[in-house]
């Protein structure tokens, strides 16, 4: 399975969605741009995509939900440690009230992996993030045990970005 990711602005890109309304695909915007998604074991419609392999993935994704995209850049030698923990999570963030669906993204053509979580509402995100489940998840973070403190696999910074779903203006 793929997932691809097309940016631009929010009109612009329901016009592509409204194009290929036999495809499934999903909306979202924050206040920068807006965020095509298109999944499927198939050919994507978007010409010059943001292409990735699906590694894991729990639940459906929708359009009405809030999008928290951890996008973290991993070094060709830091892959297999990366994905093993990945592959091998508590899966604790699934029991979550709010939790809709989560995928974790492998880059086909840049090295910037995404962790992609997908919540009825901003509020339920912000929540987990002040759950047990979440300290459990993150509790080798910053020890010599956390994958974090591999440096080496680790090019930059990671970052967050966030998307809700786009409302078309009357």
């Amino acid at each position: 399975m793929n997932l691809y990711m097309t940016q631009g602005t929010p009109e612009y890109l329901l016009k592509l969605k409204n194009q290929h309304t036999n495809t499934e695909m999903f909306l979202f915007e924050n206040e920068d741009r807006g965020l095509l998604i298109h999944e499927t074991s198939n050919e994507t419609v978007f010409q010059e995509p943001r292409t990735y392999e699906v590694v894991d993935q729990v639940g459906e994704l929708k359009n009405n939900s809030f999008v928290v995209c951890n996008n973290i850049p991993v070094t060709d030698e830091g892959r297999p440690v990366f994905e093993y923990r990945f592959k091998n999570r508590a899966g604790l963030i699934e029991k979550e009230p709010g939790f809709v669906a989560i995928r974790v993204l492998r880059p086909v053509d840049s090295d910037t992996y995404v962790i992609m979580t997908l919540w009825n509402e901003e509020k339920d995100f912000k929540q987990w993030q002040q759950s047990k489940a979440y300290e459990h998840a993150h509790k080798k973070r910053g020890t010599s045990e956390g994958i974090d403190h591999q440096k080496s696999y680790f090019p930059r910074p990671s970052y967050v970005t966030t998307y809700t779903e786009y409302v078309e203006e009357d």
